[in-house]
């Protein structure tokens, strides 16, 4: 069977573009605060063709991000070392764009440093650099011209021009190309390494998803089973029930409990397992299965149920009473000959919800066997449900009786 390469989360272009303009932007900005700083010449004019290199620097790092993007499922040190090659034409570009974009004012500026310091600068026909100190030429012009009859009358040596040739020009063009590339080279490191951070953290986030995905489908598979255990409890005891029933010839209280138990089973089967139900369709259904134990108990099974119509659309996990409900009826009503009264009670208290599940039957100082079952049961599923966030306790009534009581988070129906 073919296998397919596992998914690599990809950075989203949103992203990729504010890192490359945050790197950028910062570069301008630290290089204008240098300029302003130092106070450079023609600052204005300077400005918006840095402001040019800055763009341009940000499409060439956009050109280069699809290369650096197929980097992504590879080892680090392949990243590494194929991010320390590719910078480097693409630094020298950088260099090169900041050398052509800056070349006209270059000569500006130059100029206008030699005038403030008493130099004329210029260049010849064959691309040599030409210094003329002021002072000559003004020397020159202030000497009046010789007469005829007379000697020549020396007025000190005049001051060489000093010519810089067109390869000590081009030498220093490349150092500077040099220079500025180095420092693009560091800045598009910078932003590789920004890059590669925040692919990181997206894989992070991606694992985070899929570990969160992969825990919801085992909570949901405890649910579920937690939840089916249920069922064929039930359907056992209500079978002896449905049993005793025919062999005592009570036909048509059996036939009653026949159809009352396909009502019960086509709602309690119709909802997802491991979702949750309103609190009135709960007790709705518990109704229903006490209704197929009165039944078994015309005359010892009675019910109460005390639920605010505040609390209908309350959530909760569907038959979480069911343990809770048919263990008062094994072991209370059907354990004595008197009348047992088995109450189900809700309440809001501080947030959340209380369900009690009461009886008055015989006196117990302790649960007996198989009763530990389905509190056991329910406590699982709350645990699943929701953490530590719900709780069940259960304990013998002064008197006689039971009480269990389940708190858990008070949810309303969407």
């Amino acid at each position: 069977m073919e296998q397919t390469a596992p998914f690599t989360p990809r950075v989203p272009f949103k992203l990729v573009l504010a890192s490359i303009a945050g790197v950028w932007l910062a570069y301008f900005a630290l290089a204008t605060l240098r300029g302003w700083l130092v106070g450079l010449e023609m600052f204005d004019a300077l400005l918006w063709r840095r402001i040019l290199v800055t763009l341009g620097s940000m499409a060439v790092t956009l050109a280069l991000w699809p290369i650096v993007r197929l980097l992504d499922p590879r080892p680090f040190w392949v990243k590494v070392g194929a991010v320390l090659l590719m910078a480097l034409p693409a630094s020298v570009l950088l260099a090169a764009i900041n050398q052509a974009v800056f070349a006209d004012i270059e000569n500006r500026v130059v100029a206008t440093i030699g005038e403030r310091e008493g130099l004329r600068i210029r260049s010849d026909e064959s691309g040599n650099l030409l210094v003329d100190p002021l002072e000559r030429e003004a020397e020159v012009a202030a000497t009046p011209a010789p007469l005829p009859t007379a000697a020549p009358v020396a007025t000190g040596a005049a001051r060489p021009t000093i010519t810089i040739n067109a390869e000590t020009r081009a030498d220093n063009r490349l150092r500077q190309l040099v220079d500025v590339a180095l420092g693009r080279y560091y800045l598009l490191l910078a932003w590789a390494a920004l890059y590669f951070s925040l692919a990181n953290a997206e894989q992070a986030r991606a694992a985070e998803r899929r570990e969160g995905k992969y825990r919801r489908a085992a909570k949901a598979s405890e649910l579920r089973s937690l939840r089916y255990q249920v069922n064929p409890h039930f359907l056992f005891n209500t079978l002896n029930s449905l049993s005793a029933l025919v062999m005592t010839g009570k036909g048509q209280a059996a036939e009653q409990m026949i159809q009352t138990l396909s009502t019960f089973y086509r709602r309690s089967l119709a909802g997802d397992p491991t979702g949750d139900v309103a609190l009135d369709q709960e007790i709705a259904l518990q109704r229903l299965y006490l209704e197929i134990e009165a039944v078994r108990f015309p005359e010892r099974l009675r019910t109460r149920f005390d639920i605010p119509a505040a609390l209908a659309d309350a959530r909760m996990p569907g038959m979480i009473l069911q343990p809770l409900i048919e263990n008062s009826v094994k072991y209370a009503v059907s354990a004595t000959t008197r009348p047992v009264t088995l109450t189900v009670a809700a309440r809001e208290e501080y947030g959340c919800l209380v369900i009690e599940v009461a009886d008055d039957g015989p006196a117990a100082k302790e649960a007996k066997p198989g009763f530990g079952i389905g509190l056991a049961n329910v406590r699982d599923r709350l645990a699943a449900r929701y953490g530590d966030a719900a709780q069940i306790t259960s304990v013998p009534v002064a008197g006689g009786g039971w009480r269990s009581q389940i708190r858990l988070p008070l949810e309303r129906h969407d």
